[in-house]
């Protein structure tokens, strides 16, 4: 027979199981998606709220300062296109792994969220590869919290 302390050890096991399986399995390496971030600065700076440049580049696309968590579509200030906008209507907002799916294929992307066919993006850029690690840098620029 189990004696008490073995039978509440059994029971979590399945519980502990479920919670993991349960879990977001996503892990990109930030340092990696810095390096990658060349590809990017073409379009794309990083400028903290003070001002301070963390990567300087270009004003085509968005700053990419705390963008993990923001509101799709919604930087104060940047003329977004219509589509990420209407992908953003919702309060939908950036997470990790919403934004490795969208680098590997913006319009595609835009299409699925929006159930909009003619849906695109202004973002030309593929990153066919690397996506997860390119959010895990992105959640790594942010405001301390």
């Amino acid at each position: 027979m189990f004696d008490e302390d073995t039978m509440t050890k059994h029971s979590l096991i399945p519980a502990l199981a479920f919670a993991l399986l349960a879990a977001p399995a996503f892990a990109g390496d930030a340092a990696k998606g810095e390096s990658d971030f060349k590809k990017c600065k073409a379009c794309h700076s990083i400028v903290a709220d003070d001002g301070t440049a963390i990567v300087k580049g270009g004003k085509v696309g968005p700053n990419l300062y705390g963008v993990i968590g923001r509101q799709i579509g919604s930087l104060e200030g940047f003329n977004y296109g219509d589509s990420i906008k209407a992908a953003g209507a919702d309060g939908s907002v950036w997470d990790e792994a919403s934004l490795a799916v969208y680098v590997a294929d913006p319009t595609a992307w835009l299409k699925e969220k929006t159930g909009d066919a003619k849906a695109k993006s202004k973002m030309a850029f593929k990153l066919t590869s690397g996506g997860e690690d390119m959010a895990a840098y992105l959640a790594s620029v942010k405001p301390a919290q």
